[in-house]
């Protein structure tokens, strides 16, 4: 058996232990289970660190970057002028953050808000609204889980989450800064822990466990808006308690921390993975739906799913049967299984539960 870090789990693999909550009140999924691309997902909606895995698993086959690569509507879009400078924008900004945000941590030095937003604030700007935002985002995907990309991600998503939200634009302002600097506590975890190939000791989990108090300790004496520290130190708490670090319930969490987590969790879900390119954002919806509509504010997620799933009325998709159609009816009961049309006929995913959405085409 072996100690596997979530983000570098593949289809195939067996868990070798029952894997439960981090408060322990909640089997996630039971030992010996097979793990596929939605068990993975879950795994991560819940922030599992690792988990424990069979020596011998069953021999997964791989596709190549080629293979991987076919003509989608995020292929075509790469190929567009617009994305081009997005991508260039967003891997300069992402670097921007890096030598910044180090430089806070490690040499002491003043946050500048305005210099670490500014970037991002250029990438919301360079773009046709919040639907092209996240066309952008889930076309730039690559296998890279590095803290400062994770922490671009989760400021654009925040910030297009609070114009949904019809929030003010200070309150924006605030609100995708919160975003940026979430992780910032992860800076300080030692790197030979996070990235251990074996087992964690007790004490060793324990210190991955206190970025958001560390990050909080970095925020603290800055003179931020207390909503950024506060996010900092909150967006792994969920509002039925099953959080950490401190097992806060709704309304003793920050409203601005509760839609960081929202675009914390979604950023992770939907990143891609070694053996795959990003999740299929239904796939996403639906383990909200299904797994955290107690976890976060009614109000922030419900506003974020149906935002999501309209940008892609009337896109093309593939269904886990290879049929491929297009969405024409959303269902607001059950957002992650809209109607397709394929050619003349009508399939409603919330009448056939064995077919789900398995990529956007």
């Amino acid at each position: 058996m072996k100690r596997t870090m979530t983000s570098n789990l593949l289809p195939g693999m067996v868990l070798a232990e029952n894997v439960y909550t981090y408060n322990n009140d909640q089997l996630i999924l039971p030992k010996g289970a097979v793990l596929d691309d939605k068990s993975i997902a879950k795994l991560e909606f819940y922030s599992t660190v690792n988990v424990l895995v069979e020596d011998e698993i069953e021999e997964v086959s791989q596709p190549s970057i080629d293979e991987l690569q076919t003509l989608s509507y995020a292929q075509r879009l790469q190929q567009t002028t617009e994305f081009k400078q997005f991508k260039q924008d967003f891997e300069a900004a992402a670097s921007d953050f890096e030598k910044n945000i180090n430089n806070v941590v490690h040499n002491d030095k003043p946050i500048d808000v305005d210099a670490l937003t500014a970037p991002v604030m250029d990438l919301i700007n360079s773009t046709n609204g919040p639907s092209n935002v996240f066309d952008m985002m889930h076309s730039l995907r690559q296998y890279d889980d590095a803290t400062y990309t994770h922490c671009i991600n989760v400021a654009l998503i925040s910030n297009i989450t609070g114009q949904w939200l019809k929030m003010s634009e200070e309150d924006i302002m605030t609100l995708t800064t919160a975003g940026l600097l979430h992780d910032i506590g992860k800076l300080v975890i030692p790197e030979q822990i996070i990235t251990k190939p074996a087992k964690l000791t007790d004490y060793e989990y324990t210190i991955v466990q206190t970025h958001p108090q560390e990050g909080y300790k970095i925020l603290k004496k800055s003179n931020l808006d207390p909503h950024i520290k506060n996010a900092a130190l909150m967006h792994h708490e969920r509002c039925d308690g099953s959080g950490y670090p401190l097992h806060l319930q709704g309304p003793q969490i920050d409203p601005f921390a509760k839609i960081v987590a929202i675009a914390d969790v979604y950023d992770a879900m939907t990143s891609a993975r070694v053996y795959r390119g990003p999740l299929c954002p239904f796939v996403a919806i639906s383990l909200f739906e299904s797994e955290g509509l107690q976890k976060y504010d009614t109000n922030a997620i419900m506003t974020f799913l149906s935002n999501i799933v309209n940008t892609y009325l009337l896109n093309r998709v593939r269904l886990n049967n290879r049929l491929e159609g297009d969405i024409v009816f959303i269902n607001r009961n059950h957002l992650s299984r809209p109607t397709i049309r394929i050619g003349d006929k009508y399939i409603d995913l919330t009448q056939t539960p064995d077919l789900y959405i398995e990529e956007i085409i």
